[in-house]
């Protein structure tokens, strides 16, 4: 059994790139384990709240920081190898405008980890990929996708919890494994980013729907065979690109995805919710407030089912909506009155 480390084997600063919800609660959540810790913000307001008031006055507002958290508002790509770990948590659509500026610095000193979950729209890639296209295959292959169930209120509130950490390189995903373990955040290993990858950006676009029925005011027979046929084609995408269709049985996979689509602390379930009620999609996102991943994600997972000739008809139906202005109720009605077919066929 893996034993806790000391505070003495902390060696080493680690760099959280976000302070969105999730950066914000990883990122104390190290600190709190007395990690040297530092968090990159656009926003100066964000940036002096957590130094001077120490907590992030736009997300987590209610959270109070740990005082050896630090925010900075500048990175220097001079100095982007003297962090042990960087932590990606931006949206995914600004993941390649974040790390750019390090290309030609990075090297496989830090531990890279990504907890981004989307699709890059104008590439249809995953965080990974992005790694790949910056910095090259040597590195993105040594880099780990932490992931799973994981909302981050209840991350900062230390509520037990259960991730992922997947890597191609087994020693990566045991050492990022190693550093966020605590007593109420318990996280796993495994070798299938991609796996993790997929999981983690479609489970937001099923959950849009998953909202959407709720909000029509669909009950639990109609909820459980959406969340069971949308695993069904997260999985298909997966094996697609070679993820290992075990990853879907985990917490990545079904976990994450009951998660998000069972509750209203998910932004995009809320926004399937509002869809569902009557709202248009411009109402229903400008009452968020924060980013849905998942109604990018939409959009590129569209493209990216297409060129694969993969079928993934909830998908389908929530990209219509999202972006072709299709009404909920027939985009319903053509889900329920698809031909009869086997179950499985994979």
């Amino acid at each position: 059994m893996w034993q806790a480390m000391k505070s003495n084997d902390r060696l080493g600063k680690i760099l959280v790139l976000g302070a969105g919800n999730f950066g914000t609660a990883l990122a104390g959540h190290l600190a709190d384990e007395n990690w040297t810790v530092e968090i990159w913000a656009r926003s100066k307001a964000i940036v002096d709240g957590i130094n001077q008031q120490h907590r992030n006055p736009k997300y987590l507002s209610t959270i109070p920081l740990p005082r050896n958290l630090r925010a900075i508002h500048d990175v220097s790509p001079e100095n982007i190898n003297d962090y042990r770990a960087i932590v990606i948590a931006v949206p995914m659509q600004a993941v390649r405008e974040t790390l750019s500026p390090f290309a030609n610095h990075l090297t496989t000193a830090p531990l890279l980890i990504s907890a981004v979950k989307g699709i890059e729209i104008n590439s249809g890639k995953f965080s990974a990929e992005v790694v790949a296209d910056i910095f090259g295959k040597d590195l993105a292959d040594r880099a780990v996708v932490l992931s799973g169930p994981s909302f981050a209120i209840e991350i900062a509130q230390k509520l037990p919890t259960a991730v992922v950490a997947a890597s191609k390189n087994k020693e990566n995903a045991e050492a990022v494994q190693k550093i966020f373990h605590t007593s109420f955040l318990r996280v796993y290993s495994s070798h299938d980013p991609m796996g993790l990858e997929v999981a983690g950006a479609m489970k937001n676009v099923i959950a849009i729907a998953a909202g959407t029925c709720a909000g029509m005011g669909l009950q639990m027979n109609s909820m459980a065979a959406l969340l069971t046929r949308g695993l069904a084609e997260i999985t298909h995408l997966g094996v697609s690109l070679g993820a290992n269709p075990r990853t879907f049985l985990g917490l990545g996979g079904v976990g994450d995805l009951f998660l998000t689509c069972s509750s209203d602390k998910s932004r995009n379930y809320s926004l399937g919710y509002k869809l569902g009620q009557g709202l248009s999609v411009d109402e229903a996102l400008a009452s968020l407030g924060s980013v849905a991943e998942g109604f990018t994600t939409a959009r590129a997972a569209h493209t990216l089912a297409q060129k694969l000739k993969v079928e993934m008809p909830i998908s389908t139906q929530v990209y219509q909506v999202l972006f072709e202005n299709k009404p909920v109720r027939e985009s319903l009605l053509e889900l329920i009155s698809r031909d009869a077919k086997a179950e499985f066929s994979l």
